[in-house]
């Protein structure tokens, strides 16, 4: 997608971040995925609890593990950097605002690596082994897993998507 200089910046990297599976083998910056997790937390969250809670996983056998417990095995085993995001229930007042409070989280991580010119993808299928990721890291119970992003450079930028019209979205309006 061509720039509009008649968006907003924030428009333009909604609409021109992709969701990114295949990744070079260069490696991501720590101070970068640092101001990434400093983006997460400046999400909405209900009476400001912040309810999110990140792991930074660049060991690669401790990737390998991770990456066994999901069918995307490969996307988890080609990234720089993986960050399990956990909803902290200590923390949790009313699950489901906490839930969304953390998938808007995770979208400002993403649409933070986008703006450093980084590739990463919001991997929800290995929820099916939340409790095998948390025990894998060692974490409490009271952390339940709400994805895991995988981070790193684009191996390509080919990534393609389409969008229904806002019309066929729009379920009332008066």
């Amino acid at each position: 997608m061509e720039k509009d200089a008649a968006l907003p910046d924030v428009l333009t990297a909604i609409y021109e971040r992709r969701s990114v599976r295949h990744f070079s083998d260069a490696p991501v910056d720590r101070k970068a995925v640092t101001e990434l997790l400093r983006a997460a937390s400046w999400a909405p969250s209900g009476l400001n609890n912040q309810p999110w809670r990140f792991a930074v996983v660049w060991d690669p056998p401790l990737k390998e593990r991770l990456a066994g417990l999901t069918r995307y095995s490969a996307t988890l085993k080609g990234a720089a950097v993986l960050v399990p995001v956990f909803l902290d229930k200590e923390a949790s007042y009313d699950y489901v605002k906490d839930c969304q409070a953390v998938g808007a989280a995770i979208q400002n991580f993403l649409l933070a690596a986008h703006g450093f010119g980084l590739g990463a993808v919001w991997i929800g299928e290995i929820l099916k082994n939340k409790d095998a990721v948390r025990d894998l890291l060692g974490l409490p119970e009271r952390l339940e897993l709400m994805a895991v992003i995988a981070l790193g450079h684009p191996a390509h930028r080919k990534q393609q998507s389409h969008r229904r019209p806002v019309e066929e979205l729009i379920v009332f309006e008066r």
